[in-house]
């Protein structure tokens, strides 16, 4: 399972990326970037609710499986959720200023 903050890809991203990167070209990478980490996360929350319910229907045994992948996914909701709450810190003190 991949990290909800791919740290590698974003390195790679700000690598390729040039100075002379456009507003537009900056949002779509943002963009894309933030749409992959909200797949991840999907896909974390999935996964860990199709080991429970397998866990709990007998089809699957290994309870240690099932709570290492409920943990990671919870792990890394309670990280989207603190991302987003900086990213709206971010864009609130970013409304505050004066031009």
């Amino acid at each position: 399972m991949s990290n909800f903050l791919n740290t590698e890809h974003i390195t790679r991203q700000t690598q390729i990326s040039n100075p002379g990167t456009t507003v537009g070209e900056a949002q779509q990478n943002f963009g894309a970037n933030l749409k992959n980490a909200i797949e991840q996360l999907n896909n974390a929350q999935q996964a860990s609710d199709q080991k429970t319910t397998a866990l709990a229907n007998g089809e699957i045994d290994d309870l240690h499986d099932v709570m290492i992948t409920a943990q990671k996914a919870s792990i890394m909701l309670q990280t989207g959720v603190q991302v987003q709450k900086k990213v709206i810190d971010a864009y609130n003190e970013v409304m505050r200023m004066q031009v």
